[in-house]
């Protein structure tokens, strides 16, 4: 498939963003992975002044609005130290099964690694206006919901759902229009 045709080109909006596991692998499920890539988007928004708006992690892919300086490096960056993170964690935890799937899905041109966690890219949508925003945000916390996990975006333990209905989420987030 190649490198992405999806670029950022400005800094001044918003970007939604989805990331994928390569072949759909639901690594994610195990809350130990899933802290992995919270962690990461903490340190983001810490370390690299990334102004992380929403997120969802579900069972083999995120979704997340973000707006900052140099966001497709950081984004970029983020995937390749989850990557390793989740490489190290199965690799500590015995699970051959999963990293058997990673390394026979990894792409022949990936020479540097032995498995490959994620899909190439992560498909930046800049979003132009409050309604484009407002559509992005509730997509992203139903997302859970029209997969049937969850009756109500809330209960949702791995979004930011909760962070705007002012309950406590997982991470800090910027709520959009504060």
């Amino acid at each position: 498939m190649g490198r992405s045709r999806y670029k950022i080109h400005g800094e001044h909006n918003p970007y939604f963003m989805t990331s994928s596991v390569i072949e759909g692998i639901p690594l994610f499920k195990d809350p130990v992975i899933a802290k992995i890539i919270l962690d990461a988007l903490v340190f983001i928004q810490k370390e690299k002044k990334v102004e992380l708006y929403a997120y969802v992690i579900m069972e083999n892919h995120t979704h997340f609005i973000a707006k900052g300086d140099q966001l497709a490096e950081h984004v970029r960056n983020l995937k390749s130290y989850t990557a390793h993170q989740i490489v190290k964690y199965l690799e500590k935890k015995n699970n051959s099964l999963d990293l058997k799937k990673l390394k026979r899905a990894k792409q022949s041109y990936k020479t540097e690694s032995v498995y490959q966690i994620w899909q190439e890219g992560f498909h930046p949508k800049q979003l132009f206006t409050v309604k484009m925003f407002a559509q992005k945000l509730e997509y992203i916390h139903f997302n859970p919901v029209k997969r049937g996990y969850v009756d109500d975006p809330t209960h949702w333990r791995y979004s930011s759902a909760r962070n705007y209905m002012r309950k406590g989420g997982l991470i800090p987030i910027t709520i959009f229009g504060e």
